[in-house]
């Protein structure tokens, strides 16, 4: 089935292959990605659409002295198949595997590690001018995503590419990011590739380069007289204002195209951009139809397309659903999205309420202060993202929504650990960085209902308010509400205890459920609170159980280090507190990719590790 591509040793092994060759070579690796991903899970669509250019790229250059830099992982498996990674593709994403993202502890040939949009210009600009400075003659490639293109860290980058020498971008232009791009840059490109006159005369004058010009200074000259010849048909302008010289559009799955146009990226002495189109999702037809849906993917069925059942609602179903209804009384409330509006459960919203639903793209910095000015016009702006994506927007909520007091709802989704994407997506530091942020109310459900009542909370409060959840579904609670309003920092005590108080964050309660019960059968009664409030904490509670327990063990599916564990411990200390406070969450290091369940077990945060440090601590205190 992988004739061709078992014969692959190194990179430097394409070269010599026919055109034939390459192309079966291709249908290979589609194979394989598609196979592999049906079995582990991952991006698919996007690495579908760069097999060609993948190839292309690694016959005109010379990697790993070349240095090829991706705008996130979505379009680098073929690459990783391709850079002596075939034999452990299949473990791609699993525990101990290969990362689903540009890994550069991972391989020599990952020049720049990428798992967030927007950082592959600003990078390939301080790899080439590094290269510069040791006088090196190496060529540094930036492939970047359109969906990318509109990030803000990439509008920094071409800020300042005029002062780049040797950079060669290739924008993959597939019309997507995750969903279907937004904005001025998506609309620009799209008349690039929309013109009929110039595609016409384009598309004829391809047929004669590929029939008559074979050698370098023919194609060279053709590229010269294209240059100069688009200019009557395309408004090119913005890409050659910020100093790249524009080579496009050029069709992304046509081999012999994309080596001809490489070829004079390689030998031109400035900054370049190549726009290449390629079809999100080809070779795989269920993700051509539907290349949002496929974008990323659990295991599937590749006959039917089926995927893994995950039980009932996620919590970003739920978020978008008690949004829905919320919306539908309360005229206020808008919705933003940065480019996720189905992993954040907006897709109905969008739907229902389309002028009041915003996608800003890949932009989660703007999507923050957009909501901040919603806020102070009159509005009530609902914002989930990723926590891990919420990092990029830090500052905005602090300067310019915390620091006003502006009623912005943000929806920390996939907060904690979310497995298989690895330390490049979980969702592990944002309570340390705002447990310290006045006016700011955070908070976790430990239910689907909980999450609802917070929400309708969140509403009613007069400033802004974080809810963080975790990735997959709850305990299956009906959430269809109304709901009263949760009371603001007040914890719920699930079960009664005296000698060993377990405090829980959300996702963590059936751990500490789990773990009451096995002390029980210790001989040590344990009690089990539901904290819903990191900040405010409920100190009134924590005072009243200070008195008799002799253990507080606080669990969060977070970092220990500046967590919610900190803060219980600082309020516990502050009372003279003198008995022992156990913290469980994650070390002070990047968790690896791999199975939820044995990262949880592997850093002693299942109930029989947690119950077992517990009965230490009692038994050491009654000795």
């Amino acid at each position: 089935m992988s004739d061709i591509l078992d014969a692959i040793r190194t990179p430097s092994d394409l070269k010599g292959f026919s055109p034939a060759r390459i192309q079966a070579l291709a249908g290979e690796i589609r194979e394989l990605i598609i196979e592999t991903v049906s079995h582990n899970g991952g991006h698919l669509a996007g690495n579908l659409g760069t097999v060609e250019l993948t190839l292309a790229l690694l016959r005109v250059f010379e990697v790993p002295r070349d240095k090829i830099l991706f705008d996130v992982g979505h379009q680098s498996y073929a690459y990783k198949i391709l850079t002596d990674r075939r034999d452990r593709f299949h473990t791609l994403r699993q525990t101990g595997g290969l990362s689903g993202f540009p890994l550069r502890a991972e391989s020599p040939y990952d020049v720049f590690g990428a798992g967030h949009a927007g950082t592959a210009l600003s990078a390939a600009m301080g790899v080439s001018v590094a290269r510069d400075r040791r006088g090196g003659a190496e060529h540094v490639i930036a492939v970047v995503g359109d969906g990318a293109l509109g990030n803000g860290i990439s509008f920094e980058a071409l800020n300042n590419m005029r002062t780049a020498k040797r950079l060669i971008v290739i924008l993959n232009d597939n019309e997507m990011s995750i969903a279907a791009n937004v904005g001025s840059i998506s609309r620009h490109l799209g008349g690039l590739l929309a013109n009929p006159r110039y595609n016409r005369w384009k598309g004829d004058m391809e047929k004669v380069v590929a029939r008559y010009l074979t050698g370098e200074r023919p194609r060279s000259l053709y590229y010269r007289i294209e240059e100069s010849i688009k200019s009557l048909f395309l408004r090119s302008g913005l890409f050659e204002e910020f100093g790249l010289r524009y080579i496009g559009p050029i069709d992304g799955h046509d081999i012999g195209l994309l080596e001809n146009a490489l070829a004079i990226a390689r030998d031109y002495p400035r900054p370049i951009l190549l726009h290449i189109v390629t079809q999100k999702g080809r070779g795989f037809k269920l993700a051509e139809d539907n290349p949002e849906s496929w974008h990323g993917t659990p295991p599937f069925d590749r006959q039917t397309g089926a995927r893994v059942k995950t039980g009932g609602p996620v919590y970003s179903e739920v978020f978008g659903r008690t949004l829905e209804r919320l919306a539908s009384q309360d005229p206020r409330i808008m919705a933003i999205t940065a480019a996720m509006p189905t992993g954040t459960g907006l897709t109905a919203f969008a739907k229902r309420f389309p002028d009041r639903f915003f996608d800003v793209g890949i932009s989660e910095g703007h999507a923050m202060v957009f909501a901040a000015g919603l806020a102070a016009g009159g509005c009530r702006p609902f914002l989930p993202i990723y926590s891990t994506f919420s990092q990029r927007a830090v500052d905005c909520l602090i300067h310019d929504v915390c620091l006003q007091s502006l009623p912005v709802v943000v929806g920390l989704d996939r907060a904690g650990i979310v497995g298989d994407d690895g330390p490049t997506h979980h969702g592990v530091f944002d309570i340390p960085m705002l447990a310290g942020v006045p006016n700011l109310v955070i908070a976790q459900p430990g239910n689907e209902a909980e999450l609802a009542a917070m929400m309708e909370g969140a509403l009613r409060r007069n400033g802004p308010t974080v809810i963080r959840y975790p990735r997959g579904a709850g305990p299956g609670v009906p959430f269809d509400g109304p709901f009263e309003p949760l009371a603001e920092g007040r914890a719920e005590v699930l079960l009664p205890g005296e000698t060993v108080q377990l405090w829980a964050l959300g996702d963590m309660i059936p751990i500490a459920r789990e773990a009451a019960g096995l002390l029980g059968d210790a001989g040590w009664v344990a009690g089990v609170v539901n904290a819903r409030y990191i900040k405010p904490l409920d100190e009134a509670l924590l005072a009243g159980q200070a008195g008799k327990a002799r253990v507080f063990a606080v669990l969060e599916n977070g970092m220990i280090t500046g967590g919610f564990g900190s803060l219980v411990e600082a309020a516990l200390v502050r009372r003279g507190y003198a008995g022992r406070i156990l913290r469980f969450g994650w070390p002070d290091e990047f968790i690896p990719h791999g199975d939820q369940a044995v990262l949880f077990e592997r850093y002693g945060l299942t109930a029989p590790a947690i119950a077992a440090r517990v009965r230490d601590a009692c038994e050491s205190l009654a000795r």
